[in-house]
């Protein structure tokens, strides 16, 4: 039954001499070259996109700019050699693609890589982690064995430009005359991206994904349209986007290793993918994932293609081939086991690093947990106390970053603190006159307000500690780092129960659900533009005082009182749990000028698929990343001034 379904006998993964046979024995490389290609593009045009190359200039031509790296000691090279690290990356892209020098194009690829990955710990995503891995399984490989480009000695001179020419599409055409690949280089390739469904499915299986908070109005969307015939929005949003997406990871991988259910799992795997990149700003990740599909079939089936060379018949089972396994072939099993033991804890290894585990276990990005959560931030402050006076001043919370995942991680959120105090000193010693503080002596506290998979919204850290003496360490739990309130998880469907109707009082009116620890205090102020606005308490005991007012209120479960407009007010929870409150309110600004129209406007109308727009906007992104490229290039060897991008910061 197992030869039926794998395609492989049983007895092969009895011991390491077995096992080592079957990785070794010798399979047509034409397969494994088309995804090294496909692969290769892909990373071509994700460097100017989510790696960052179209805004170059904005993520490291400024020296204030903060970065979080994974290592401490990691620190950004200076703009134009930042530039040379991101010409080198493009380039070994390039020759990955082309297969040419191979093994060069890709240390030149994934050393680039991983610097500015771990360069930046906010920008990790499940798929720019995919990447990496896969670049570096690519050079241990002989991916370039099947349409390659070879340099060769004739390729130095013009005149024999057409000699040479003749000779690499041979070598494209004549790929017969290649050597066959160990079968190593696929499983160990296939099995990283069945890692990648399988644990992306099991993170799924829980309550807080089946339970359909995590993504929400999806159904909107016009790739739903068909369903929308059959079932509501919300049972779309529940059945189709939470339920069959997970089955759909766990098993998917599963179906299209098994021979008997490959072909009926592919069109669900490409139309999945496809869905995907409408659906979500996600880059290259859908199309990594359709190049890698055809490595589930036939290892020579790009041979069948007239254009792709002739078949060839290398020998693919086990008992036609005698294999040598000394101990050079059983060392490389042993550390391709490792490595697949590796990946197989590094998802669940967050009880080693508790540091980084904050409302979720771990960094983002090797945890294979995608789109489980979602979050909405609704407050982010930045207050920066000068201890020689005591005055308090407030910062831009993005003054010297474009990310926000330091918001939710307290290890990021350290990193923050520190650039920012960094700045400060730099900004005083060249500029004293122009700086409101009077001293370096600072403390930095960060206040910030998020919601998590429709939950209340919360603190993530405790407002009252200085993150730059706050503790932290990798290996412990970090105890200024507010936990989930996830005893208030019941109240989830009421909060969408509440929503609702206030949603139906009229077009303007709005709810925001806020829960607090005891011993904190909101300090919230009403803007002008809204009125009818109302506090109720919903569980616990708050005290409320408005500034207008000389004595404070005591508000308990159930209680609500009248909140004027441009107007502070402070709410302050007491007891020993946690309070839960909501604020209504209808938005005048919104009104006005609706009521200023003689005819509603119409909704803009959004094309269903804006492929010829979303061509032209990475056109343009890469022109940027080019020419940002050649600005570098031109500084280092002319020294030609680099016309350079300001971000605008308070």
């Amino acid at each position: 039954m197992f030869k039926v379904c794998f395609g492989h006998e049983l007895h092969n993964f009895k011991n390491l001499n077995t096992f080592t046979c079957w990785l070794q024995r010798p399979v047509d490389g034409a397969a494994l070259g088309v995804f090294r290609m496909l692969y290769g593009a892909c990373m071509l045009i994700d460097i100017a996109e989510e790696r960052g190359g179209g805004q170059l200039d904005v993520r490291f031509g400024e020296p204030q700019h903060c970065h979080f790296p994974l290592f401490s000691g990691m620190r950004a090279l200076e703009y134009p050699w930042m530039g040379c690290v991101y010409l080198c990356m493009w380039l070994g892209a390039l020759g990955i693609m082309l297969g040419y020098r191979f093994r060069y194009s890709c240390l030149a690829f994934i050393a680039s890589y991983w610097y500015i990955f771990l360069l930046d710990k906010p920008a990790w995503n499940n798929h720019s982690y995919l990447f990496g891995l896969v670049g570096t399984l690519l050079l241990f490989t002989q991916a370039h064995s099947y349409w390659s480009v070879e340099m060769n000695f004739f390729a130095l001179f013009p005149k024999f430009m057409f000699f040479y020419l003749y000779s690499s599409l041979d070598s494209w055409m004549q790929s017969e005359l290649r050597q066959p690949v160990p079968y190593w280089n696929y499983f160990i390739i296939k099995f990283q991206f069945f890692i990648l469904y399988m644990y992306a499915g099991l993170k799924k299986f829980s309550l807080e994904w089946l339970s359909g908070y995590a993504m929400s109005s999806l159904s909107e969307h016009w790739v739903f349209a068909p369903f929308r015939q059959l079932l509501d929005g919300e049972l779309i949003d529940l059945l189709i986007i939470h339920w069959f997406t997970a089955v759909f990871d766990l098993s998917i991988a599963f179906f299209m290793t098994c021979e008997l259910t490959r072909l009926l799992a592919t069109p669900f795997m490409i139309s999945f993918h496809l869905m995907n990149s409408r659906l979500f700003v996600i880059g290259m990740f859908p199309w990594v994932c359709l190049a890698e599909v055809p490595l589930f079939f036939s290892f020579s089936w790009p041979r069948r293609i007239r254009l792709f060379g002739k078949t060839a018949n290398w020998p693919t089972s086990e008992a036609s081939v005698q294999h040598k396994t000394g101990f050079r072939a059983q060392l490389r099993s042993c550390i391709i086991i490792i490595y697949c033991a590796l990946q197989l804890f590094l998802p669940y290894s967050h009880f080693i690093t508790k540091g980084y585990n904050n409302w979720t276990n771990g960094l983002y990005g090797y945890s294979w947990d995608m789109m489980v959560h979602s979050y909405d931030t609704v407050l982010t402050s930045i207050k920066i106390v000068d201890n020689e006076n005591q005055q308090v001043h407030h910062l831009n919370p993005y003054a010297f970053t474009e990310y926000d995942r330091w918001t939710k991680f307290a290890d990021m959120a350290v990193q923050y603190a520190k650039c920012i105090e960094r700045n400060i000193h730099e900004d005083l010693a060249k500029h004293p006159q122009n700086s409101p503080l009077t001293s370096t002596n600072i403390s930095i506290y960060f206040d910030i307000w998020c919601s998590m998979n429709g939950r209340f919204q919360q603190r993530t850290f405790d407002p009252r500690v200085d993150l730059l003496r706050a503790p932290w360490s990798p290996f412990k739990s970090t105890p200024w780092s507010l936990p989930l309130l996830t005893e208030l998880n019941h109240m989830r469907p009421k909060l969408k129960t509440i929503a609702n109707e206030v949603l139906a009082w009229n077009n303007y009116s709005d709810v925001i659900f806020v829960a607090d620890f005891p011993g904190l205090t909101l300090s919230n102020f009403i803007a002008p533009a809204l009125f009818n606005c109302t506090l109720t308490i919903l569980e616990g005991n708050v005290r409320y005082k408005s500034a207008n007012d000389e004595e404070s209120y005591f508000l308990t479960a159930g209680k609500s009182i009248g909140l004027e407009s441009n107007v502070t007010h402070t709410v302050t929870t007491i007891g020993q749990k946690p309070a839960s409150y909501l604020y209504t309110y209808v938005n005048r600004t919104m009104q006005e000028e609706d009521n200023l129209l003689d005819e509603p406007m119409p909704p803009k109308e959004r094309p269903i698929l804006p492929v010829w727009k979303e061509f032209k906007q990475r056109v343009v992104n890469y022109q940027q990343f080019l020419m940002h490229l050649a600005n570098c290039v031109l500084y280092l060897v002319y020294d030609v001034p680099i016309p350079m991008s300001v971000r605008e910061r308070d």
